[in-house]
Parts: C-alpha cells; structure tokens; sequence
C-alpha cells in the first residue's frame, strides 16, 4: 500500500483495525467519546474496522414485528434505520468524521460512502451498486436475485458522525434470519463467500484503504443554481 502524500486529505485520520471480536456496548462507548473529543479539539478523526460477537442492532425506525427471533443480543443502535445483524465474518466500519470543515452536508455524505464501499468491492470483482429507494449496497446472487452485501447507517452530532457501514465477508448467512434486515423482507442476503469470491477480510480491508482518500476529498457542500446542494457533486462510484 503506497503510503498518503502529504497533500492528501485522509493522512492526518486514523486508521484502526481490531484483531478481535469488540462487545458492542464497548464500541458504541469508544465512538461516541470519540466523536466528543473529536468536536472538542482533543482528538483525531477514525476509520474503525472491526467485527462484532453475533447480535442485532435496533435503529431508531426498527419496528418490533421485525425481530422475529431474537436468538442474539438486541441493542438499541441510536443511528438511523431498521435491525441489522452483526456477527463474525462481517466488517464493521465505524467512522467519526468531522464534516464542520468537510461541507457540512449529511446527503453529500452518505452518498459517497455508498460510493466508497461499491468501489472497494468492484475492486474484488463485485459488481456492487445503488438501488434506488432503498438503502444499502445491493449486487446479484448466483441464483440472479438483488441481494444485499452491505448496510449503513450513521448519526451526526455536532457535524461528527457516528457509526458507519458493514460488508458481508463470509458470515454465517442464516444468523439474518432472526430479523427482517433493514425492514426489506422480499430482498435476500449475500455475502462475498456465498458470491464465490475468495478475498479476503484482509483484502477487503487494503480495497477500502485505496478507496478512502478520494472518499474523503469529496466530502463538501455541492452547491447548485438555488443554492441548495446536492449530495452527487464530483461523483466516482
């Protein structure tokens, strides 16, 4: 991995990968007092990637019809959107970015993580994409179904956000079965391993690092004719 230029703008933000699994009650702890010390001054920005032991995770639309087994620890999330799981086999990217001087603009955001994320699996042969209406990183299946390989939802506060993303590695598939995931009952889920791709959560890992500068640089406000913004300014998907 070539290492950050001077002039680029992801080289002053830390980049942290867990070894092992991380309690979620502990992380959300860690990201929030991080994304304080980040608005104080007293702290740098973080990617954060890890795995979770198997739990679900309640957003703050998650409609209790949807856990219908809830065979694993049920968290409150305080991000957006539905239940997930998360479990073993799955990266976890938490992110607190500072966007008071990246554009302050949440859509502009959210946008290009989902880009970030597509370009890191299109670098291991997976044709991932936007779906339009619904959340979440969608590709084929073997089987030629839209399935979903990857969540996100996030929280800003104070412009410093708070949680992130998740992209199905190998984990165990049927762990999903105990929600409707993102409320999306007809949509199934898949995984790298169940796609047939033999990369790696390390390999996941370095194609998200590549990806994550130009992530980064297109963090701004887009300004537009009525001076409104849009959230697909400078778009590389």
């Amino acid at each position: 991995m070539p290492s950050l230029s001077p002039s680029d703008p992801a080289r002053n933000i830390e980049w942290t990968v867990e070894s092992s699994p991380v309690d979620y009650p502990a992380a959300l702890a860690d990201m929030e007092a991080r994304a304080a010390a980040i608005f104080e001054g007293d702290a740098t920005e973080r990617v954060w990637l890890l795995e979770h032991p198997p739990l679900y995770t309640a957003g703050t639309s998650a409609n209790p019809d949807e856990l219908l087994d809830p065979r694993f620890p049920v968290h409150d999330a305080g991000r957006g959107g539905r239940y997930t799981y998360h479990g073993p086999g799955q990266r976890i990217g938490y992110l607190n970015i500072d966007l008071r001087e990246r554009g302050r603009d949440v859509r502009n955001f959210v946008h290009h993580l989902e880009g970030w994320m597509i370009g890191a699996l299109g670098d291991l042969g997976i044709a991932a994409r936007r779906a339009e209406g619904r959340i979440g990183i969608w590709t084929d299946d073997l089987e030629g179904r839209e399935a979903k390989i990857g969540a996100l939802g996030i929280r800003v506060r104070r412009w410093v956000t708070l949680h992130g993303f998740s992209i199905n590695v190998n984990p165990d598939l049927s762990h999903f079965g105990g929600i409707v995931p993102c409320g999306l009952a007809e949509y199934p889920v898949t995984s790298m391993a169940a796609l047939g791709v033999k990369a790696s959560m390390a390999d996941l890992d370095a194609a998200l690092k590549a990806h994550f500068p130009a992530f980064i640089g297109r963090l701004r406000r887009c300004p537009t004719p009525d001076g409104e913004g849009v959230e697909q300014c400078g778009t590389g998907r």
